[in-house]
């Protein structure tokens, strides 16, 4: 207390500015000088790591399975009538696919080099008058080129196989000539006879399927849908069977195959038809 007055005490703080640092820095121990040379004063802190929270566990949705409630005996035979409509059609299916396929079997092959439609109108010297009729070997050279075949100078082996020919006019057996497809002992066909037994060869010295109309092109007689030589529907009625049964197409699209047993009805019907041959060893 001085003059009767309270002292007032001031108090003053130091607060270091920049310039002052070298100067501080000497008043601190040498072990601390080092480490605050980054910073002024406050000594740097280590950056704490967070660790990452742990991941949380999602549940699958589950499947909502509903309770199944049994079939009233109205709703059981609509489901009976619906598969036994569903199986009656694939039924159906597979029939019309099966005699799709036979219909085919017994056409015209068209893979694997399968014989092509007899154009007529370029075989020359056909005969087309009533039987009986000739080997038609007078123009056999000039029908090979039309018809796709070959003047061979050995019977092929690739494809061998053999048919019956039998042809019946009015009741009446008719002959089917030897050496059909052989001219003049220079070449032969693929197709030909030796001999007057009816037996057809089909020898090949490459795999192909031939059909009847080809045979009948070789042989030189007309063969289509209507007419077999000079026998036309509907003026003469004819029918041609295959191993005893009707053959309801087109005679000349016949794939030849094994031991058939080919017939022409003409006119009148025969006591027997024949369905078989005995081919022997052939």
């Amino acid at each position: 207390m001085r003059n009767g007055r309270q002292k007032r005490q001031i108090r003053t703080t130091f607060r270091p500015s920049g310039s002052d640092s070298p100067t501080l820095l000497s008043l601190l121990p040498a072990c601390q000088a080092s480490s605050n040379l980054l910073l002024p004063w406050a000594r740097p802190l280590a950056k704490k790591s967070r660790t990452p929270a742990p991941p949380r566990k999602v549940q699958a949705p589950q499947r909502r399975v509903e309770r199944r409630h049994p079939r009233t005996g109205e709703e059981r035979r609509t489901l009976w009538i619906s598969v036994a409509f569903a199986a009656s059609g694939i039924a159906a299916i597979g029939l019309v696919v099966l005699v799709f396929a036979l219909t085919n079997n017994n056409g015209k092959s068209s893979a694997g080099g399968g014989p092509k439609p007899v154009n007529e109108g370029k075989l020359v010297g056909l005969q087309t008058g009533p039987a009986p009729w000739n080997p038609g070997l007078t123009n056999l050279p000039d029908r090979l080129k039309p018809l796709g075949l070959s003047a061979l100078g050995a019977e092929g082996e690739v494809v061998h196989i053999h048919q019956h020919l039998d042809i019946f006019v009015n009741g009446k057996h008719e002959t089917v000539p030897a050496l059909i497809g052989i001219y003049d002992g220079q070449f032969l066909t693929q197709l030909h006879t030796h001999d007057a037994s009816g037996i057809m060869h089909v020898e090949s010295p490459t795999k192909r399927t031939f059909d009847l109309g080809e045979f009948f092109g070789v042989w030189g007689v007309r063969l289509t849908d209507k007419c077999i030589g000079g026998y036309c529907k509907p003026k003469i009625p004819w029918t041609m069977y295959v191993n005893g049964a009707p053959y309801p197409g087109d005679p000349s699209a016949l794939v030849l195959k094994r031991h058939q047993e080919i017939a022409f009805v003409i006119g009148k019907r025969p006591k027997t038809i024949p369905s078989t041959y005995n081919f022997g060893g052939l």
